[in-house]
């Protein structure tokens, strides 16, 4: 079977290529898309897939001790129908039972006619291109996981050029012309590919190693090497549930130093209701996106003039960083971890022995010479938390020995694909490892997973789906040992009571791991947490114990991330709340509004004991008292205080929920006490 190479920003799917006019048809087998579950959210929403900022870095993904996976988002969003077979583990409340109304969207894995309709209309999309630009070079085409693109080597393409090639697809579909499968020699590939002259076609038949080569028809007037599956005729899509959504640009195989392609992007479904609830969902995650919401309530930015992928945190994104990182080591502290502080540099000869600057250096920043050395931005964490623990010797009594530490890494990425917090160069991982001896896996596995679940629920997320990958065809260490580790793994989670997916040879080539994803408010899924065993690291930085016999082992070491990167799950919290943050997590959580100036003295009190108290406020004034609303509105300020001239002569202030409404008048004190109470709650006022 013949697999082509994905592009480097594409998302995993199965790819076509490209195809051309006059000729007869020919297809590739293709790799199947991988597993995608899918949930609803609770409540009324409309639920559908999304992967447009899903990258394709699984090759790059668990390297040399890392469990962390780069910081895009894993995105997927999972049916209610799919969720008996998912391995979601659900923390249901009194809202999440409320469920209502749900249209139910299929998937590329649920519906074999989905697919089939996603990869004709690459194809169609394809032939309409070179239709009205018969100049146009094509070049590959998958369905992914929410409708299908194309790369053409072409002029750039406007919104107006969409519009024109929708209609033509419109023809070709009423056309109901029929797909036909033809295999042919090889020979007889590259004669057609050279009588139409299409470089990047021959670049591909160059590749497969099989034959015979497969090509696609469409009627007689349109060819394209490829593996199928289509549906048989133009006339099975529904062109109402065909929409062409954007255009971008694209590198050739991802290599920026090859041809920057056109690549359009489109959605199809089986029907028209379902293309409305994918547009719908569309709609809410425009309105929840984190870039914009960012800088809407001025949390975060990206300054050009320091270089792209580095986060300047805003005073009031830096205000939810802080909660969430004193909540993180309040937690890890009761939980049994020492909290470290190591390093941003270190030596180049450090990362030659752990390996990262053989098989990881793509992704790190060039070296830096000092005084005749050579030194390393830290890519990862885990070799410095080694060097914490060989600082002594260590007995077997001293296990489990847990470190936690978050620690800011710098990756290389390619501008292209750097995206808000999700994509970016410098970030924050909540990173701990745990050396432990063998019998100690199980325990220390059960551990983790109950602190991923008490950190999780602090921020409102219920439901997970969880995965166990296994060993792969190349691995290091022992039979054994990796089966005593991938039981361990496994028998915590059934200690847990949480369902699971097996992924078969999915583990990293050190050891086996649990992934965990996060369900936000949408139904999206979100890769966040990662238990690791590692057996590549110990061994390569001769990381050892002493047992009761005096002699010298070497311990199980483990890599565990909750939140993944700060930065990354903050994007991932902006989209999940809307910006709309709970009392306890919100920047600003009372905004005084005097009716006039004449309060501010009364207002400077208010504001004084609100602060004495904790709780964080502040005064607006300079408009009247409709527009300070609306502003404090905007600004999603979860409490706003009222106070005219009864409120400054009795005392109190006149509050309003932007969550439960009118609160009515009330005393500072009894406010005060309310506000804490709600806070210590995780609750709104």
């Amino acid at each position: 079977m013949f697999v082509l190479h994905k592009m480097a920003t594409s998302p995993s799917s199965s790819l076509c290529s490209f195809s051309l006019f006059l000729s007869k048809p020919s297809s590739l087998p293709l790799l199947k898309p991988p597993l995608l579950s899918l949930h609803s959210p609770p409540l009324k929403r409309f639920i559908s897939t999304a992967s447009e900022l899903q990258h394709d870095t699984q090759a790059r993904r668990t390297l040399l001790g890392s469990p962390y996976t780069k910081t895009s988002p894993l995105l997927s969003l999972s049916t209610a129908a799919i969720a008996t077979e998912s391995a979601t583990v659900s923390h249901n409340d009194t809202a999440e039972n409320e469920e209502t109304e749900k249209l139910v969207l299929p998937t590329n894995d649920s519906s074999e006619k989905l697919l089939r309709i996603r990869h004709t209309c690459a194809h169609v999309m394809a032939m309409a291109v070179q239709k009205l630009y018969p100049e146009a070079k094509v070049t590959i085409g998958p369905w992914i996981e929410n409708g299908f693109y194309y790369d053409f080597d072409m002029d750039p393409l406007t919104d107006k050029d969409l519009k024109r090639i929708k209609k033509e697809m419109d023809r070709i579909i009423g056309r109901n012309l029929p797909l036909a499968r033809e295999d042919v020699s090889r020979d007889e590939a590259q004669r057609r590919i050279m009588a139409v002259n299409e470089p990047y076609k021959m670049e591909i038949l160059e590749s497969i190693k099989e034959d015979p080569i497969t090509i696609y028809h469409i009627g007689d007037e349109w060819w394209d090497l490829c593996a199928g599956p289509h549906v048989e005729s133009t006339g099975n899509i529904n062109r109402k549930a065909v929409e062409l959504e954007s255009v971008a640009g694209a590198y050739w195989r991802g290599d920026e130093k090859k041809p920057m392609l056109q690549r359009i992007y489109g959605t199809a479904w089986e029907n028209e209701d379902q293309l409305k609830a994918y547009l719908h969902f569309k709609e809410e995650a425009k309105r929840r996106d984190h870039r914009r919401l960012g800088q809407d309530l001025d949390l975060f930015s990206i300054q050009e003039e320091a270089g792209g992928g580095l986060v300047f945190w805003h005073p009031k994104g830096a205000v939810i960083r802080h909660i969430i990182e004193d909540s993180w080591k309040k937690t890890h502290i009761e939980h049994g971890y020492d909290l470290l502080y190591t390093p941003h540099v270190a030596k180049a000869d450090l990362w030659k022995i752990s390996g990262h600057l053989d098989f990881y250096r793509e992704n790190m920043f060039d070296q830096m010479k000092i005084e005749d050395e050579q030194y390393q931005l830290r890519p990862m964490n885990c070799p410095y938390h080694i060097l914490v623990y060989k600082r002594k010797l260590n007995s077997y009594r001293d296990f489990p020995i847990r470190v936690a530490e978050l620690g800011t890494v710098y990756r290389y990425e390619l501008s292209g694909s750097l995206h808000g917090l999700f994509r970016v160069r410098g970030f924050t991982q909540d990173d701990a490892h745990i050396f432990c001896l063998e019998d100690q896996i199980k325990d220390e596995i059960r551990g983790v997973l109950d602190l991923t679940e008490e950190i999780l629920l602090q921020f409102g997320f219920r439901r997970y789906e969880v995965n166990l990958s296994t060993r792969p065809e190349k691995s290091v260490g022992d039979d054994d040992i990796w089966e005593k580790a991938t039981s361990a793994l496994r028998d915590a989670l059934d200690d847990k009571g949480w369902s699971f997916q097996i992924d078969e040879g999915g583990g990293a080539f050190y050891g086996p791991k649990i992934d965990l994803k996060i369900e936000d408010a949408l139904g999206r899924k979100w890769q966040c947490s990662t238990i690791q065993v590692d057996f590549n690291l110990p061994q390569r930085f001769d990381v050892t114990y002493v047992d009761s016999n005096t002699e010298k082992k070497r311990p199980i070491m483990i890599h565990r991330a909750v939140l993944g990167s700060l930065e990354r799950f903050f994007g991932v919290l902006i989209e999940h709340y809307a910006g709309d943050f709970p009392l306890w997590l919100s920047p600003v959580q009372v905004r005084i509004l005097p009716v006039t100036d004449t309060q501010l003295e009364y207002c400077k009190e208010v504001i004084s004991k609100l602060k004495g108290n904790g709780i964080r406020a502040e005064v607006c004034q300079g408009e009247r008292l409709p527009k300070l609303i609306r502003n404090a509105e905007k600004q999603k300020i979860p409490l706003m205080a009222v106070v005219g001239p009864k409120e400054a002569e009795t005392q109190t202030v006149t509050i309003r929920s932007r969550f439960s409404g009118e609160v009515g008048t009330i005393e500072i004190d009894d406010f005060i006490s309310r506000i804490k109470s709600a806070i210590e709650r995780r609750t709104s006022l």
